[in-house]
């Protein structure tokens, strides 16, 4: 099969550091290419392709707002590629395929983020040829889903051979965090669970460029991390997550909005590490209550939950990150929605 991926431009293909969506693109083409297909990487300059590469756009400013020119430069690309493949599979803009809706080739758009259901009305009024959507979890998928729409749920994924399996970990172990200094990611939240359980907290992340946020930084983080309890490694790379993920007695994710499904749960669970988050959006759809990790509704529950990670089973974890959450397994479930 011939399989061209679309992504925006922003953050190269694959990240050295943050970019979920762009290490799930990196990770399926490597799947594709070692099952025999051929594949097309359409993304920002400094990426990566295990067999071709198209760059446009740049890196870096990253917005709401829909850049015409990337508009522009996508719509030449797909026009003279679009008879050279059998799928187009779009993780960037729905705009991006708007001028080939009509289109006969098959066309899978993915929401790895929260879905704008207008947008997807519109493209519904088109009447669009040959295009289902997928979504990285049920929550997703029940905010994009519309009467005329045809939707799949396809978790996303991590590649199980480049993180260790860990069968322990100390008694004593420190609880991770990884993800941007937001107060939606919820690390202020982690923080007071740190503190009221007695817990080493290792954080890796990086302050968000928004001016709001940087505030929230500074008042409510900052002050908190003090090098011994509250521990901040910044940035993290595969072989650095690999290490602060396997030897974390759990990995916390105190979210306040609706998480999609983050990368980093398969990523943990790939180490033997379980996962405490709360009851929003994507993350209670990746844990199993008791075995792989706990769901809490506060922070209160959280503290409740820390005393009780030595029940949780860290072999059931790796399991279900091989079982649900591989590489290989979501680049298969994938090519039997462009097999529909």
């Amino acid at each position: 099969m011939r399989i061209l991926l679309l992504m925006d431009p922003f953050i190269p293909v694959p990240p050295i550091h943050y970019g979920g969506i762009e290490r799930i693109v990196y990770d399926i083409a490597n799947q594709y290419v070692k099952m025999g297909h051929n594949v097309t990487i359409v993304a920002g300059p400094n990426s990566q392709s295990p067999d071709r590469l198209i760059t446009y756009g740049k890196n870096g400013d990253v917005t709401a707002a829909i850049n015409i020119s990337n508009l522009k430069q996508v719509r030449a690309i797909l026009k003279k590629e679009i008879s050279r493949h059998d799928v187009i599979h779009n993780f960037g803009r729905l705009a991006y395929l708007i001028p080939f809706i009509k289109t006969d080739i098959r066309k899978v758009q993915s929401y790895l983020r929260q879905v704008t259901r207008r947008n997807i009305k519109i493209a519904d009024m088109m009447q669009p040829n040959n295009l289902v959507y997928t979504a990285v979890s049920e929550a997703i998928k029940e905010l994009g889903q519309t009467k005329n729409s045809d939707w799949r749920t396809i978790y996303n994924c991590t590649p199980i051979a480049q993180f260790t399996y860990r069968p322990d970990t100390p008694p004593d172990s420190y609880l991770a965090f990884v993800g941007r200094f937001e107060r939606c990611k919820g690390l202020h939240n982690a923080i007071k669970v740190a503190k009221a359980t007695g817990r080493q907290l290792i954080v890796a992340g990086y302050i968000s460029d928004i001016s709001v946020e940087k505030k929230y930084f500074e008042r409510e983080i900052k002050p908190y991390i003090d090098g011994e309890q509250i521990k901040w490694i910044g940035t993290v790379d595969n072989a650095q997550r690999n290490e602060l993920l396997g030897n974390a007695a759990a990995l916390l994710a105190p979210v306040e909005w609706l998480e999609p499904f983050p990368v980093i749960l398969p990523e943990a669970y790939a180490c033997g590490t379980p996962v405490l988050g709360f009851n929003m959006g994507g993350i209670p759809e990746g844990i199993d209550q008791g075995i792989t990790g706990y769901i809490s509704n506060n922070v209160e529950e959280m503290i409740a939950d820390v005393s009780r990670i030595d029940k949780l089973n860290r072999e059931a974890c790796r399991i279900k990150a091989e079982n649900y959450y591989s590489d290989q397994k979501i680049a298969s479930d994938y090519l039997d929605v462009y097999k529909l």
